[in-house]
C-alpha cells in the first residue's frame, strides 16, 4: 500500500477509535494510553501523528465529527422542497438511528460540549464551530421556506432554530436507556404539531 494511503488508514482507525472511547468514557475519563491499549499500540506511533491528546481530540472533530453532524443534521435540510416537511424527515431519521443504537451515550455533540464548557477554550471554540454552522444551516431553511411560501412571514427564524436545536439535543439526553422509542414518538408528535404551527394559514370560505 503507498505510505501516504497507509498513514491516512492509520490515522483514520485511530480517529474511529478515539471517538468511541472518548464518547462512551468521557474526554477526561480516557487517556492515551486507553487508546493506545485499544488499538494495540505504541506510543513512539501515537506522538509521530499527534502533538497531544488535545491534538488528537480536535482532528476528531475536524475529521469525524463535523462529517457526522453534517451528514445526519444538516445536509437533509439543504434542499429546496417543503422545508418543514425536511426538517420533520430529518429529525425522525436521525432519532430512529438513536433508537437502534445499543452503545447510546446521548448525542456526541451535546455530550462534548457539557464536558469542555469551562475547562478548555480551544475545544470549545472547534465545538461551536459545528453549532454555528448547525445554526446557520436550520435559519437558512427556515428563511427559504418563508421565501417559498410554506411557513409564515413572521416567524422568527432565527428562535426556531434555537428552540429546534435545543429540543433535539434535550429529546437525544432523555432517550438514553429509558424507553427510547417511545420517548422519540412522543417527541416526533409534538414537533409535527409545533411545525405545523409555523406553516402558512390558508383562508377558509365563509359558508353562508
Amino acid at each position: 500500500m503507498d505510505k501516504t494511503l497507509k498513514r491516512m488508514a492509520t490515522m483514520q482507525r485511530m480517529q474511529v477509535t478515539g471517538l468511541y472511547l472518548f464518547y462512551s468514557k468521557g474526554y477526561y475519563n480516557t487517556s492515551v494510553d486507553d487508546v493506545l491499549k485499544e488499538l494495540s499500540m505504541s506510543k513512539g506511533a501515537f506522538y509521530h501523528h499527534f502533538k497531544s491528546k488535545e491534538d488528537f481530540f480536535i482532528q476528531i472533530i475536524e475529521n469525524l465529527l463535523v462529517r457526522k453532524i453534517y451528514t445526519v443534521l444538516i445536509e437533509p435540510i439543504e434542499g429546496h422542497e417543503h422545508t418543514l416537511d425536511l426538517i420533520n424527515s430529518c429529525f425522525e431519521d436521525a432519532l430512529e438511528t438513536a433508537v437502534h443504537n445499543e452503545l447510546d451515550y446521548g448525542f456526541v455533540l451535546s455530550n462534548f460540549i457539557n464536558e469542555f464548557n469551562g475547562r478548555n477554550e480551544r475545544v470549545m471554540k472547534h465545538l461551536n464551530n459545528i453549532l454555528k454552522v448547525w445554526e446557520v444551516n436550520l435559519v437558512s431553511a427556515i428563511q427559504r421556506g418563508k421565501f417559498n411560501g410554506y411557513i409564515n412571514r413572521h416567524v422568527d427564524a432565527e428562535g426556531v432554530a434555537v428552540f429546534l436545536m435545543s429540543a433535539y439535543m434535550g429529546v437525544r439526553t432523555l432517550m438514553v436507556e429509558i424507553t427510547p422509542s417511545a420517548r422519540k414518538y412522543r417527541f416526533m408528535s409534538q414537533l409535527r404539531n409545533y411545525l405545523k404551527s409555523l406553516e402558512v394559514k390558508t383562508a377558509t370560505a365563509n359558508i353562508s
